[in-house]
């Protein structure tokens, strides 16, 4: 297995874990992405083997949850909140702002793989709306300047995130 980020003892230790407990396939692969960041190409057939399916069977759970990455992440991710209460409150707004300053859809990562955009449909602050959560720490009562900052903070890495 030519992929350098798959750790085979890692793998197969997960893979032995799992093996015989009902639905292991989501479980093997929270354990893998938990480990490398996201799930290596490299590991689907290994995976599929281990547990007696296919490997488009293996790709098709990862990407029908949009929590599974098979590409590693992005230094930073951003997750702009879109639920009621911040839409309410301008978070279309923001999200236009986002796009048009990096150059991304809802989805996407910086080519620089500095951040990803991922849109949340609540991230519980609505009494603080607008609210975006950046490398697991929520920020709220956004502004348009204040998210300016957030972002080319990232992308300089001037400071932590």
């Amino acid at each position: 297995m030519p992929d350098e980020t798959l750790d085979l003892p890692v793998l197969q230790r997960v893979l032995e874990h799992h093996r015989n407990t009902p639905g292991a396939l989501l479980p093997i692969l929270h354990a893998i992405q938990a480990g490398t960041g996201y799930v290596p190409d490299a590991a689907v057939p290994e995976i599929a083997h281990a547990l007696n399916l296919s490997q488009a069977e293996v790709r098709g759970v990862i990407s029908f949850y949009h929590d599974f990455r098979s590409t590693p992440p992005a230094r930073h991710t951003l997750r702009l909140c879109r639920a009621e209460s911040c839409q309410s409150r301008g978070a279309e707004a923001l999200a236009a702002q986002l796009r048009e300053q990096l150059g991304l859809d809802d989805h996407g990562t910086s080519a620089d793989g500095a951040l990803s955009l991922r849109p949340v449909y609540c991230l519980g602050a609505c009494a603080c709306s607008p609210a975006l959560e950046l490398d697991g720490q929520v920020h709220a009562r956004l502004t348009p300047e204040r998210l300016r900052a957030l972002v080319e903070g990232c992308l300089q890495e001037v400071k932590p995130c």
